[in-house]
């Protein structure tokens, strides 16, 4: 499989980087994460796709105990600190390479969608709902229309678009909202403006 520009780019010395400005408390994320476990109060095991180091799962870990959480992250350095974490099951892959052999009660993406390859979405809405056997959740930057931003001075890197709404439309039927909001960085400084969607399915 020929990888795009945007995966090379995350796997190399940026997405590095990007993972060391990226260390900080997981504790930070638990007012989310407390509000999406409440909601997916029945979830045991849970995957991240481009989990980086981990604050999200870590975050969940220390709101409840005992669940299975993975995390697939194509940039080697950012995974094997998530792998220091020995409650984490990190798996060093592309999303689009990446092929569990088991389902998960909760899949979910945060600020990864917006650097895929835009030709990469339909497949991984698809992978994400047949990964999933409950609930879907994207936390990304939204625009009602795709756009491209330029992202620390690389472009094509970086792009908005409304996700929730492409993946509930490529699985039509299939799933329903549970619940949206905002996440606005003047109240939660660990977020960055992002909007999330979770969904559940059908």
């Amino acid at each position: 499989m020929t990888k795009s520009a945007q995966t090379l780019f995350w796997e190399g010395e940026f997405g590095t980087e990007y993972a060391k400005r990226c260390d900080f408390d997981p504790a930070m994320r638990c007012n989310f994460w407390k509000k999406i476990l409440e909601l997916a109060n029945d979830a045991k095991s849970v995957c991240e796709l481009g989990a980086n180091i981990g604050i999200n799962l870590k975050a969940m870990n220390m709101l409840k105990s005992g669940l299975e959480l993975y995390g697939v992250e194509a940039n080697k350095t950012a995974c094997d600190k998530m792998a220091q974490a020995d409650y984490i099951k990190a798996i060093h892959t592309p999303i689009q390479e990446f092929t569990p052999d088991r389902k998960f009660n909760l899949v979910f993406t945060c600020g990864v969608l917006i650097h895929i390859n835009p030709n990469d979405l339909p497949e991984i809405y698809k992978k994400m709902y047949e990964w999933s056997d409950e609930y879907i959740l994207i936390n990304e930057y939204f625009n009602p229309k795709p756009v491209a931003i330029e992202y620390r001075g690389n472009t094509d890197r970086l792009f908005k678009r409304d996700f929730a709404a492409e993946f509930m439309e490529a699985n039509k039927g299939k799933v329903k909202l549970v619940d949206y909001g905002f996440l606005w960085n003047k109240a939660e400084p660990a977020w960055d403006n992002t909007t999330w969607f979770l969904m559940k399915k059908c």
